[in-house]
Order: C-alpha cells, then sequence, then structure tokens
C-alpha cells in the first residue's frame, strides 16, 4: 500500500506538468456585481487546465474547494484535482468564489458565472460544452449541488452573450458535501453563507435536498460514515431525493476517515477517487 500511495503521489505529480494551464481569467468582465471592493477576495476567478493530449473535445470538470464558505482549500480541492483529471484527458477548472462576508447568492452567481464562461469558450480550449461537469468538496459541494439543482438553461437576448449560455452542469462529483442547511448541515457553513439568522424560506431554498427533479443531473458522492465535521445523513439525503425523483446517482461510503479523507493524501483519499474514476469511466466522460 505505502508503495502505491508513493506512485500515486509522483504521477499526480507529474501531471502538474502534464495538463496546460491555457488561461486564468476573472469570472465577471470589470467589477463583479455586488464587489465590495478591488482587493483579491473580491474577484473571483477561473484556472483552466486542458490536458494536452486528451482527444478534443474533451469533458471539462468546474472544481469548486472547500473552506467552510470562510476560505478556499484550493491546493488538495483544487488545482491538484484538476491534475489528478488530466490522467483521464478530462479538462480541470479551478474556481475562486467570493466568501464570507459575502452572502448567498455571490457565491452562486459566481459559479453559475463560471458554468457559463466556460461554455462560451468551449470550442477555443477544446471542451466539449455537452460534457461539462462540476465537483465539489465540503462547502464547495454545497456550491456544486446548489448550482446543480438552480440552474436556467440561458438567458436568452440578454446583452451580455455569456448569459446566454447554460449555466446546468451535465453531471456532479460532490465530495463529503454539505447539502442541507438543516438539521445535518455544517453550522459554519450555514454562518458564513446566510448570516446568524437566515428565515425558513432561506434554509429551504439552500437545502439542496429539497431542490431535487426529474431534470437534476447524474451524481455520484463519496463521504465517510466517521465524519464527524460534515455528517454523512447530507450525502445520504441527497441520494434518496435523486432515488425517489428516478436521478442516477452513486454514493460510496467509506467505513472509516475523518472530514478531508486524509486531505490529498492515504487510503481514503486514494479510494474515493479510485470509485470517482471507475463512475467517471461507466459515464463515458474519460478518453480511455
Amino acid at each position: 500500500m505505502k508503495r502505491y500511495l508513493f506512485l500515486l503521489t509522483v504521477y499526480a505529480l507529474m501531471n502538474v506538468v502534464l495538463a496546460e494551464k491555457i488561461a486564468t481569467m476573472n469570472v465577471w468582465p470589470g467589477k463583479a456585481p455586488g464587489a465590495m471592493g478591488e482587493a483579491d477576495r473580491d474577484i473571483p476567478t477561473i484556472t483552466v487546465y486542458v490536458p494536452q493530449s486528451a482527444k478534443k473535445p474533451c469533458a471539462a470538470i468546474l472544481i469548486c474547494p472547500g473552506g467552510g464558505y470562510g476560505g478556499l482549500c484550493s491546493s488538495y480541492e483544487g488545482h491538484d484535482i484538476a491534475a489528478w483529471l488530466d490522467q483521464f484527458g478530462i479538462a480541470g477548472v479551478v474556481l475562486k468564489y467570493r466568501l464570507n462576508p459575502y452572502r448567498h447568492p455571490i457565491p452562486m452567481n459566481d459559479a453559475q458565472r463560471a458554468m457559463r464562461l466556460v461554455r462560451s469558450h468551449a470550442a477555443e480550449w477544446g471542451i466539449d460544452s455537452n460534457r461539462l461537469g462540476i465537483m465539489g468538496f465540503s462547502a464547495g459541494g454545497h456550491l456544486a449541488s446548489t448550482v446543480g439543482t438552480h440552474y436556467d438553461t440561458g438567458k436568452a437576448g440578454d446583452i451580455d452573450p455569456v448569459e446566454r449560455f447554460s449555466c446546468r452542469p451535465d453531471f456532479m462529483v460532490l465530495v463529503y458535501p454539505v447539502i442541507s442547511m438543516g438539521q445535518f448541515t455544517h453550522g459554519g457553513s450555514r454562518r458564513n453563507l446566510l448570516g446568524d439568522n437566515p428565515s425558513q424560506e432561506l434554509m429551504d431554498n439552500l437545502s439542496n435536498e429539497l431542490l431535487v427533479t426529474q431534470d437534476t443531473p447524474p451524481a455520484f458522492l463519496a463521504h465517510s460514515v466517521k465524519d464527524t465535521v460534515v455528517n454523512v445523513e447530507n450525502s445520504r439525503l441527497f441520494k434518496k431525493a435523486m432515488e425517489e425523483k428516478g436521478r442516477s446517482v452513486t454514493l460510496f461510503e467509506l467505513p472509516k476517515g475523518e472530514h478531508g479523507l486524509g486531505c490529498g493524501k492515504g487510503e481514503e483519499w486514494a479510494s474515493w477517487q479510485s470509485e470517482c474514476a471507475k463512475w467517471l469511466k461507466e459515464n463515458k466522460l474519460t478518453d480511455n
């Protein structure tokens, strides 16, 4: 196992070189809507990595790092994930979205805009706009599932041509995600996103297990039953809602592992990635 994990780490580091960073760009033109200033935290961006040897057009995934809506774990839940996706011929797009003191709907707006932006550049970047998914970790999983349950297919006639593109993900990958703002939520994420005393209506609107429909994109979820930070019931609620609506869903429950599943290394991290890779291949999202 140690040798396997060592080789996995070496391969991931090799992929950092193999994946071609083709763009880092602001999500919004000019000042972002609702921006409180002009500092780095006020400027959402995407960083785009496209595999050099992938069959074009390739699938792509918008990656939403976690951090409780108060920070971003953009290394092992962001840029390292883009490097990992490279080996499967999948483009990785790492999102830097706005955080506390920004409240809902700002993070959602940033992520929806990022989906539209990638689709608007799909032909230029060699990306298949019909195989564009979203992935999120922890609070980033809440953001990803929010985009997967709150979307439109484009704003026809909008003065901004980017807004005419759909922000609906074609699939979702949710890793130890916050899903609900109810009983099983992560308190810090809810507080940072919705404030200290959100209304029941607002909490229900951001409890994404309540928003699943017959058009919700297919999803892969991974969660440890021993997670003491974000209860596994978040993923179970989403799986149940998806099944009730007849939607394709896979939940990989790990029998051990704390929140973060090793934070980019170790047996639990390798385990969820292995299962996710199988799911991506089964859904014809890889090029091998």
